[in-house]
């Protein structure tokens, strides 16, 4: 019999991490478990779907909604790749850690809890916990990537490393890395000082400390090194609470899903392109917005449907195929689906996942600004060259085997348990 378990969650509206980190929220809630999400305001209706309760941050930067005008980062302005980084380190990672931290730990004096289990992002949210005396678990729902783990650097879309000169890029790349996030210890090490902790040396040692779990399965991963303290937990497949039911339009042409960021990232234009790349093919194709996005009006030919929002796990049933940003998310539900893709990487995660996708041979990546006869070439390969499908389909058996929360809401039982022990 489980021995029922108080747990804080700390979560922030990251689009496409928040289903695989709520369906962990779930499998602990299944379990009996007394289950706080302190997380943005915008999450309440979904928290609450998963049957645990929902606190809003008080004093960290949070999305009171998905409307662009209410993004505290806005990562489409960048210019540059290290102008984006700069962005979140400064205005999410560090720069106000000392306000998650004083957040989780007054949650912790209203609501005690025996473990918290923080996305990985949450740097101030762990020294809270860890101020307070609570074991943290991470949860990554993307790959792992930090220096050391004999994988290309994180945010590089790189594919594996290849000779002495390959290895070498990569390290050299790991330090300017880990010196770019550096730049932002001193606010990570004024929570600590804060919270009664001792400095760190590097900002990612804040990661390096805990418990972690990989919200994916090791048959899409490239080969890592993994530290002992980080494990593969499997794919969460669980669709957000937000979509609306769908049907499939009709006809017997092949039908392809469209879809790109559930947050916003000035993906408009991209999915002009591809809305007429696909309206030249003779497939019937779901487009779906999402929360972050208004497509009323948006003109469409007339083989796609436009919807506000769909069960992709639904929709990929009946698909041949997937044109999509490379969230995680929608990657593995569509490989576990066995549907191959084209991915148009716009930032964050997506290129790393893209380049996952073609060594497995999966499908193909084409850059954001692609041409519509080339985004229309390549969903016409991913359609007509079988071993798009049959890669997807190798790596799909592998993904449903391992989906689901089970592992990780054992190692989360353990660390709460053994916490209780002290």
């Amino acid at each position: 019999m489980t021995t029922a378990r108080r747990i804080l969650v700390a979560l922030w509206d990251g689009g496409g991490t928040v289903p695989p980190e709520l369906a962990i929220v779930g499998g602990l809630v299944a379990r009996g478990h007394d289950v706080t999400v302190i997380g943005d305001a915008v999450l309440a209706g979904e928290v609450a779907a998963t049957g645990a309760r929902h606190v809003p941050w008080t004093t960290a930067p949070q999305h009171l909604t998905r409307r662009p005008e209410d993004d505290f980062i806005r990562d489409w302005e960048a210019k540059n790749p290290m102008q984006l980084f700069a962005r979140v380190r400064d205005r999410f990672l560090c720069g106000p850690a000392r306000l998650f931290a004083d957040d989780v730990a007054a949650e912790l004096q209203r609501r005690p809890a025996e473990v918290l289990v923080a996305s990985q992002f949450l740097l101030g949210a762990q020294v809270g916990a860890e101020g307070a005396g609570v074991p943290v678990v991470l949860l990554y729902p993307n790959i792992y990537g930090l220096p050391g783990s004999g994988q290309p650097p994180a945010g590089t879309g790189w594919a594996p490393a290849q000779g002495p000169l390959g290895r070498g890029r990569d390290r050299l790349f790991e330090r300017l890395m880990e010196g770019a996030f550096d730049r932002g210890l001193s606010g990570l090490n004024a929570a600590r000082s804060a919270h009664g902790l001792a400095p760190l040396g590097h900002t990612l040692d804040q990661l390096r400390r805990h418990e972690s779990l990989l919200l994916i399965e090791p048959a899409f991963d490239f080969p890592a090194d993994l530290p002992p303290n980080v494990h593969y937990a499997g794919a969460q497949l669980d669709d957000p609470s937000w979509t609306e039911p769908w049907k499939p339009p009709p006809g017997s042409d092949p039908l392809v899903l469209v879809a790109t960021s559930s947050t916003y990232q000035d993906q408009v234009p991209v999915l002009r392109r591809i809305a007429n790349a696909v309206g030249r093919l003779p497939v019937r194709a779901v487009m779906t917005a999402g929360p972050a996005l208004d497509l009323d009006g948006f003109e469409a030919p007339a083989n796609i449907q436009v919807v506000a929002s769909a069960p992709h796990s639904e929709v990929l049933r009946h698909a041949a195929a997937a044109v999509t940003h490379g969230g995680h998310g929608t990657v593995a539900k569509a490989l576990a689906a066995g549907v191959p893709l084209v991915v148009m990487p716009m930032g964050r995660d997506q290129g790393d996942n893209a380049a996952r996708v073609v060594a497995h041979g999966a499908g193909i990546r084409l850059k954001r600004t692609a041409s519509e006869t080339t985004i229309a070439e390549a969903v016409e390969r991913v359609l007509g060259e079988p071993s798009f499908r049959l890669a997807a389909a190798g790596i799909g058996d592998a993904i449903r085997a391992g989906a689901g929360p089970t592992l990780a809401v054992e190692v989360i039982e353990a660390a709460a348990a053994d916490r209780a022990r002290c």
